[in-house]
């Protein structure tokens, strides 16, 4: 017996909907999830070079990893700067209000 497939959608208020069985989790703030996901990148990253450099056989690929989440560090003010340009748009097309002052 297969089991369905439910893919995940977009509402019509432009949140994004994924279904695990009988779970649902609704992303309506794209941008803090975008900015929660990359912080925990690079903290995988960090930890993981961390970890690396303990053995002096790992020391290059450990080395990697911190290339790897300086990298993510630098996609932060992207996604900072993604989202004022795109709060800008909205302001300015449809004077919708805007979001609070907490930096993503």
């Amino acid at each position: 017996m297969a089991v369905p497939r439910n893919p995940p959608h977009r509402d019509r208020d432009g949140s994004l909907t994924l279904r695990l069985g009988k779970e649902e989790l609704v992303v309506r703030q794209r941008y803090e999830a975008a900015s929660v996901a990359n912080d925990a990148l690079i903290a995988v990253w960090f930890l993981t070079g961390s970890l690396m450099f303990l053995s002096s056989a790992w020391t290059r690929t450990g080395t990697w990893c911190f290339v790897l989440g300086s990298i993510e560090l630098m996609i932060r003010p992207v996604l900072r700067l993604a989202r004022q340009l795109h709060l800008h748009r909205m302001r300015g097309e449809t004077g919708a209000p805007t979001a609070s002052d907490q930096d993503y």
